[in-house]
């Protein structure tokens, strides 16, 4: 039991799928907070959530962009 438990914590089948063989926090880590959770959405919308991850990485980006935007107007 306590296998099981690891694996789905550590390493989630739905991030570690991917046909690259390429792990999922491998390249999000070197993201800002909502660039990696709308790729970590879109990562796995195949394997799990389908359309609702999808817009859930839509939200996240949205929210970059407006962060993006708002530092943007800050600085000027």
């Amino acid at each position: 039991m306590a296998q099981k438990i690891t694996e789905t914590v550590d390493h989630p089948q739905h991030y570690t799928s991917h046909p690259s063989g390429i792990e999922c926090i491998d390249v999000v880590e070197w993201m800002s907070f909502n660039c990696g959770n709308a790729m970590k959405y879109i990562w796995r919308a195949d394997l799990k959530g389908g359309i609702e991850d999808l817009r859930k990485a839509a939200w996240y980006i949205q929210r970059e962009i407006d962060r993006l935007t708002k530092d943007a107007q800050d600085e000027n």
